[in-house]
């Protein structure tokens, strides 16, 4: 039995640490911080007491208890953990020619491409990146998708702690409830970062996973994960180069002239954070079962639901909106770079065909969405959506098409993707009573023209 009152001992430096930041009253924070779900026991679990590694992290435990987290998420140990994962196996640099064999992919793309779109290039940078280089350009757009959320839950989780501490001094409770606002803070920069860093090795550019992760918008290619996807496969290094450069220079297109769309995209996952309901029980339960010193629970359990029992109306809204739109993003790619590369690459079926099963068996879009907001995307959607475009340019040709991503008004909602001949009748009828009010029109002046 230690000083805590407890029969596992915390770990020596742990208490005197608690001890510095409140005279007096460690056992009680102790006890109210345990009481809440947060066992700062096993925080250095598993880690020899003499260790380097148990040194590092009791110094950045330290950190993230006495100094203030900006925002919910602890971003540099977000930014740190991801460029770890970023550089398992080996990173290496961009040499220049794997830099001149990016840029000379996409601008062939970018030739094809303005066969079949109407959509111009995208005027972005092109280029080529590691890993790590993808995580520093895409960390800031990963923070205000993740920020949203990691707010929403860290808010209630702080009053969950605090409620067990209700009987400290108030002074005593409130250091208490901004020490464990930084403890959130960390957990979540863990689940980030790792996220983060696995992507970086997992995806082909800056656009594929359906958001323009880059601002501004630009193109660019990995070498690196492109050779681990295309390992084993009986298809040249050139040819599986070019056509990840369509796919990605369409995204990048698409992203540059629907100007509304990423912040639509955002802004669905912010209206979903924003209808965050939290049984506090739950999340005290839930909470109790969990190994702070496991970021694999850690992460299992903020991706699980676990801190949203019920999804709110509001919530189910969001995602029906952020679904839709990503699979939109993904169908009008997978058809206007389908129709580039047709006739140019032998292998363009065959990789398209891999690509949509990459997305069933889900890939690292399907992995982000499904961390972030717990949305699990459907590939049938992206399949539907790619059908659409394909009849709507069939009626009315690329700049018909390219005319839905004019406003989010005139894209078809879940119902209209899950059937397209019902939005383009839909279409159709709402085309014929607009000409119809014009020749009105068109009638009623011509009358007060001829009357004068």
């Amino acid at each position: 039995m230690d000083a805590s009152g407890v029969d596992q001992p915390f770990p020596p430096e742990f208490l005197q640490m608690i001890e510095a930041m409140f005279p007096g009253h460690a056992e009680e924070v102790l006890a109210a911080m345990r009481e809440g779900g947060a066992d700062p026991s096993k925080l250095l679990a598993g880690l020899d007491a003499d260790s380097e590694a148990r040194a590092l992290a009791f110094a950045r435990l330290g950190r993230a208890f006495q100094s203030p987290t900006e925002g919910p998420v602890n971003w540099e140990m977000a930014h740190d953990l991801a460029r770890q994962a970023a550089a398992t196996g080996g990173d290496a640099s961009i040499t220049s020619a794997q830099a001149s064999e990016a840029r000379e992919a996409l601008s062939v793309a970018d030739l094809w491409l303005d066969e079949v779109t109407d959509f111009p290039a995208a005027g972005g940078r092109r280029d080529a990146l590691s890993s790590a280089e993808w995580v520093e350009a895409t960390i800031p757009v990963w923070r205000r998708l993740v920020d949203p959320i990691a707010a929403s839950i860290s808010q209630v989780l702080g009053e969950a702690i605090t409620e067990h501490g209700r009987d400290l001094e108030d002074s005593v409770n409130q250091s208490l409830a901004d020490m464990m606002k930084n403890l959130g803070g960390v957990v979540f920069g863990m689940q980030i970062g790792q996220a983060i860093g696995g992507l970086s090795r997992e995806v082909f550019g800056l656009t594929d996973i359906g958001l323009a992760l880059c601002e501004p918008t630009s193109a660019a290619l990995l070498p690196s994960a492109i050779v681990r996807f295309s390992s084993g496969l009986d298809v040249h290094d050139g040819e599986m180069r070019l056509f990840l450069a369509t796919r990605e220079a369409a995204g990048a297109r698409l992203f540059t002239h629907a100007r509304w769309l990423p912040a639509h995209l955002i802004g669905a996952v912010e209206a979903y954070a924003r209808g965050i309901e939290i049984n506090v029980e739950a999340i005290e339960e839930a909470v109790r079962e969990l190994d702070p010193a496991d970021p694999q629970e850690l992460r299992q359990a903020l991706s699980s639901g676990v801190f949203t029992p019920a999804r709110s109306p509001s919530q189910v809204a969001a995602l029906a909106r952020l679904e839709t739109a990503l699979a939109l993003v993904e169908g009008w790619v997978d058809d206007v770079a389908g129709r580039a590369v047709a006739g140019r690459l032998p292998s363009a079926g065959a990789l398209g065909e891999m690509i949509r099963r990459r997305r069933a068996a889900g890939g690292p879009a399907e992995r982000a969405f499904a961390t972030l907001v717990g949305l699990e995307l459907r590939p049938r959607r992206a399949r539907e959506a790619r059908k659409l475009f394909a009849l709507v340019a069939a009626e009315e040709g690329a700049a018909g098409r390219e005319r839905l991503w004019s406003h989010p008004d005139l894209l078809p909602d879940a119902e209209e993707l899950a059937i397209p001949e019902l939005f383009l009748s839909g279409r159709a009828e709402r085309a014929k009573a607009e000409a119809d009010v014009d020749a009105a029109i068109a009638e009623l002046l011509s009358s007060e023209a001829g009357d004068e």
